[in-house]
C-alpha cells in the first residue's frame, strides 16, 4: 500500500520514502484504497465530487481536559492530550467541524450516508452543524461499552458510551443503503436496535509501538466498523474516513470487500495503518454477497397472478389454519363477508386488525396442503429477473 503525501508533510526516514508519492504526481488518478497523509481539509478538497458511498468520521472530540487525571493509587491515566485534540475555543472547533463536514458532503454521492462518532464533549455541536449544512439525521446510535474506563474522581457517572449520528446527505435521499432484513435475521428475527453493546479495542487488536505503548489513544474496535459497513454499504462500495488514525476503517473495508479512502495527517499513524491493512486477508465473495432486499424486489400486483393463470377467479383463499376465507375476483380484488377489497384490506378486516400482509396471510388449497400465495409472486419475480 502507498501513502500519498503533500509537499507540506514532514519528511520521513529515507528507507520509507519509496512508499510515498506527492499528490501532484497523482493528478487525475483514483485515491481508492489509499491513505492520504495530509490535513483533512486540504485532502477533502481534492477528492472528486459525489464519489463516495459511505463516510465514517471519528473527529477530534475537543475533550477540554483540565490538568492530569490520576487513579486512586496516584498513577496517571493515559488520557487523550495530543495536539490534534486541542482547539483554542468552541468557536474554533465549530469552524473546523463545519469545514470538514462540508468537504465530506461534497464528496458524497446523492444517496450516500455518513456516520460521525463523538462523546458528550462534541457530539451535540456536531449534530447542530450537520443540520445547518443540510444533512438529514436518520438515527443516533449509542455505542454502549462493555468495559468502560471508571470515573476515578467519583464526581460523575462513569462515561460508559459514545454516540454516533447516522445521516443522509440531504432530506431528499430515499435510496440510501440499509440492510434491514439481514440485520433483523442476525438479531433473532428482531429489528436491530440503536444501542450497540461492544467492547473497547483491547488485546491483540490494539496496535502498540516497540515499547508497548498504544500507537493511537482512541483506536476504535473493528466490531464497531464491521457493524456499520455491513449495515449501510455493499461489496465494492467506497468508504471515506477523513480521520483515519491507525486504519480500522480500511482494515475492515478490505476484509469485507469494500474500498476505502483514508485521510490521516500524522505520518506515524498513517504508516501503522498501511502495515495493518497490508496484512488483512479479505473474506470470500460468497460470504459477502448480499441478497436483494424485499424493498428492492420488482413490484408484482395480485392481479398478475390471475392474468398469468396461477390463480383462477372464483378460487377460495384462506389463512393457514382455515379459519377465515375469501373469494378471488377477476379484477384482482377478493371478497369476504360481502365486502370487496385488496388482499391486504380484506385480510385485516376478517381478523379485526388495522393492517395485514395479504401475501403471507392468504393461502389456497393444493391437494391436501395450503400454499401461501406469496410463492406465486416469487415465481413471477424470478421470471422477471431471468428475462
Amino acid at each position: 500500500m502507498r501513502i500519498y503525501r503533500s509537499e507540506a508533510t514532514s519528511q520521513r526516514p529515507r528507507d520509507q520514502v519509496s512508499r510515498t508519492r506527492s499528490f501532484a504526481a497523482q493528478a487525475g488518478l483514483s485515491f481508492r484504497d489509499q491513505i492520504l497523509n495530509e490535513d483533512c481539509l486540504e485532502a477533502l478538497a481534492k477528492l472528486p465530487a459525489e464519489s463516495v458511498d459511505l463516510v465514517f468520521a471519528d473527529p477530534p472530540y475537543n475533550l477540554q481536559l483540565a490538568g492530569s487525571l490520576t487513579r486512586p493509587d496516584q498513577s496517571l491515566v493515559d488520557a487523550v492530550d495530543d495536539d490534534w485534540d486541542q482547539f483554542a475555543s468552541f468557536a474554533a472547533y465549530d469552524d473546523f467541524t463545519r469545514a470538514w463536514l462540508a468537504g465530506a458532503r461534497r464528496a458524497m454521492k446523492p444517496n450516500a450516508t455518513l456516520f460521525v462518532i463523538g462523546s458528550y464533549h462534541n457530539i451535540f455541536r456536531v449534530g447542530s452543524i450537520l443540520q445547518d449544512l443540510g444533512f438529514w439525521i436518520l438515527n443516533d446510535i449509542v455505542w454502549r461499552k462493555a468495559n468502560p474506563m471508571p470515573n476515578f474522581r467519583g464526581r460523575r457517572f462513569t462515561n460508559a458510551h459514545e454516540t454516533m449520528i447516522w445521516a443522509a446527505r440531504d432530506a431528499g435521499a430515499k435510496k440510501y443503503t440499509f440492510h434491514y432484513e439481514a440485520l433483523k435475521a442476525g438479531n433473532e428475527d428482531c429489528q436491530a436496535r440503536s444501542d450497540w453493546y461492544l467492547p473497547l479495542c483491547t488485546g491483540g487488536e490494539r496496535l502498540k509501538d516497540a515499547k508497548g505503548a498504544k500507537t493511537h489513544p482512541t483506536q476504535k474496535p473493528e466490531a464497531l466498523l464491521q457493524r456499520i459497513l455491513l449495515s449501510t454499504s455493499n461489496p465494492g462500495d467506497l468508504v471515506l474516513d477523513p480521520f483515519f488514525g491507525t486504519g480500522t476503517t480500511g482494515a475492515v473495508a478490505k476484509k469485507l470487500g469494500r474500498h476505502f479512502i483514508g485521510i490521516e495527517r500524522d505520518p506515524v499513524y498513517a504508516e501503522a495503518a498501511a502495515a495493518r491493512i497490508d496484512a488483512v486477508e479479505p473474506l470470500s465473495a460468497e460470504l459477502l454477497s448480499q441478497p436483494t432486499s424485499k424493498r428492492e424486489e420488482p413490484r408484482v400486483a395480485f392481479v398478475s397472478l390471475i392474468d398469468g393463470g396461477m390463480i383462477a377467479p372464483g378460487t377460495e383463499l384462506s389463512d393457514i389454519k382455515g379459519r377465515y376465507s375469501a373469494i378471488v375476483r377477476p379484477d384482482g380484488q377478493i371478497q369476504a363477508n360481502g365486502i370487496v377489497g385488496s388482499i391486504h384490506k380484506i385480510g385485516a378486516l376478517v381478523q379485526g386488525l388495522p393492517a395485514c400482509n395479504g401475501w403471507t396471510f392468504w393461502h389456497l388449497r393444493h391437494g391436501n396442503e395450503r400454499v401461501v400465495i406469496d410463492s406465486f409472486r416469487a415465481e413471477i419475480r424470478a421470471a422477471l429477473k431471468a428475462a
